[in-house]
């Protein structure tokens, strides 16, 4: 296999990952995208935009190759946990169309840099700041499928909606009876424990 086929193939994880956490947000309105359904605040929109800062940053900055525009939310300053919110101007369309040019901007990245070639992480500790892009890929791939499952868990508390996107739900065919009697089966399983 070629390095071009292994990078490929960490892309294709990647744009994976990617579509399913964007996918979550289909058919929401703009509050339901934005209601925090737990007690860290975690809500879709906010998901979406996080990933854009941190893709932004792992495959630009990271490569000496910085995304374009500004996104004052990941600046040294910026209030706590700003990036994993949006503001009552930023919209869904504004910032999947966002996170959609930080993907180019990635692809551009994993197409021009080897998987071998060097960056530099400016947040990680020294010791371990030195990356390689397919070690950078691998940490993304990580992050995105990880906040892509986090969608899942608030999509199903918004509205029951589960799976991994809309031709192939990856669940049991199981109709709603069904899904009631397993999971009165769990809770009965869980008790007894």
């Amino acid at each position: 296999m070629t390095e071009d086929a292994y990078a490929g193939d960490l892309r294709r994880y990647l744009q994976e990952a990617r579509e399913a956490l964007v996918f979550k947000l289909d058919g929401l309105s703009p509050y339901d995208m934005r209601r925090p359904l737990v007690p860290t605040g975690t809500n879709l929109l906010g998901l979406v935009k996080h990933m854009a800062g941190v893709e932004a940053g792992y495959l630009g900055a990271t490569f000496g190759r910085p995304f374009p525009e500004p996104m004052p939310w990941m600046d040294d300053g910026a209030e706590d946990n700003a990036d994993m919110w949006a503001t009552l101007d930023e919209t869904r369309d504004g910032l999947v169309d966002l996170y959609r040019r930080v993907w180019a901007h990635s692809d551009a990245t994993i197409a021009d840099v080897p998987l071998h070639g060097t960056g530099r992480v400016a947040w990680w500790p020294a010791e371990r700041n030195t990356v390689t892009l397919h070690r950078i890929l691998v940490h993304l791939i990580s992050e995105t499928h990880r906040h892509a499952g986090h969608a899942d868990i608030v999509r199903e508390l918004i509205d029951g909606a589960a799976g991994l996107r809309a031709l192939n739900d990856n669940l049991p065919s199981g109709g709603p009876a069904w899904w009631a009697d397993y999971r009165a089966g769990l809770e009965q399983t869980a008790r007894q424990a």
